[in-house]
């Protein structure tokens, strides 16, 4: 007998944090993926191929040949990717409803706080062409804030949503692993720094870190 193959899933890839994310949980899950690179540096998400796939113009976004039903199924938006892919396999997004609770709480705080945080800690404080006083120190006392959020809570828990590691953790340790240029001292955060380094250690995460797209790839994306 033929041992069944599982088809790859797409993956709509750069390498930012969100684009992390889903390298990370694929690596995590052990799904076999397809990178194909989205150089959004040269308007590659503005494309009518990829806005087919992702209307909103962002990376990632997946097509899983062997979705609900067995029929094909292409998602945009990276924790929706995330929750897919853990009922998808049944790892990292707990089945217990408490558990699941929890993970969604932090996987919520996540979009709606840390991240669009950072990002505009990232843009005014590297990519802006005019640094403005006011918007940096704004954004970096609100990361400062978040920060300190998140090591309260990792001071009560072993991991983001409690004692197991989830797509949580997933989801927000691409954002502080660049705390450098975020303007935050990590020395502040013991229980982050902690956390830090015990998911940044996990060989499907440094995978996930590591996915880049070849230079002939970059090329034929941009």
């Amino acid at each position: 007998m033929s041992a069944v193959t599982t088809p790859p899933i797409d993956l709509y890839y750069w390498t930012t944090p969100n684009g992390w994310k889903i390298s990370i949980m694929l690596e995590e899950c052990g799904l076999p993926y397809r990178m194909i690179p989205i150089n959004i540096g040269k308007g590659a998400q503005r494309e009518p191929g990829f806005l087919a796939v992702s209307p909103n113009g962002k990376i990632p976004a997946i097509v899983d040949p062997a979705g609900p039903g067995g029929e094909t199924i292409a998602l945009f938006e990276s924790n929706a990717i995330l929750q897919y892919l853990g009922r998808k396999t049944g790892l990292f997004y707990p089945a217990d409803e408490r558990a699941r609770i929890a993970t969604d709480i932090w996987l919520f705080w996540q979009a709606a706080n840390f991240g669009p945080v950072l990002g505009q800690v990232h843009h005014y404080r590297i990519y802006a062409p005019e640094k403005i006083p006011y918007a940096i120190e704004r954004c970096t006392a609100e990361a400062t804030r978040l920060y300190g959020v998140l090591d309260a809570q990792l001071g009560r828990h072993a991991y983001v949503a409690g004692d197991d590691y989830t797509i949580a953790d997933i989801a927000i340790v691409t954002w502080a692993k660049l705390w450098e240029r975020q303007g935050q001292d990590i020395a502040d955060f013991p229980h982050v720094r902690r956390w830090l380094d015990a998911v940044k250690a996990r060989p499907a995460v440094l995978r996930g870190f590591k996915l880049r797209p070849e230079p002939e790839e970059v090329a034929a994306s941009a």
